[in-house]
């Protein structure tokens, strides 16, 4: 009962639809920062690439929960778990590199890091939707 109805098959339509689009889009657009930072792909061509970041540092570990927590998130597989470290490393990304630079994320640059953590944190509660791959899964325990 994460998202108010008793299950995922009695989810109105357009609210179990815009929740899946929601944690899609989402992931998608994580992702490409993942790979920005891991392969160097979607840079901004005035700023050169500098080849991938050293294993296990924390730029590193950022793209790597960027790339494949993203996917994850995408297919709505193991949503919940992803998205608690996703919000963790958003939160920690405003707190090392925005908040720095003054209080309000406007002024520092850190609202989409602020809107991630906090999509991240409403995924953690409600789960990856109807429309996921954890959805399959929960239904296919279910019959059984």
């Amino acid at each position: 009962m994460a998202n108010g109805y008793s299950d995922a098959r009695h989810t109105p339509f357009p609210v179990g639809l815009t929740h899946s689009l929601l944690r899609a889009v989402t992931g998608a657009l994580f992702l490409q920062h993942g790979v920005q930072k891991l392969f160097g792909l979607l840079v901004d061509p005035s700023r050169p690439w500098n080849g991938p970041p050293p294993m296990l540092t924390q730029f590193w570990i950022a793209g790597v929960l960027e790339t494949f927590g993203g996917a994850l998130i995408v297919l709505g597989l193991l949503t919940r778990p992803v998205a608690f470290l996703l919000a963790g490393e958003m939160a920690v990304a405003y707190f090392q590199a925005h908040l720095p630079r003054g209080p309000f994320p406007i002024r520092n640059g850190g609202e989409h890091v602020v809107l991630f953590c906090f999509v991240y944190l409403f995924l953690v509660a409600a789960g990856g939707g109807p429309y996921s791959i954890d959805a399959i899964l929960r239904a296919r325990r279910a019959r059984r």
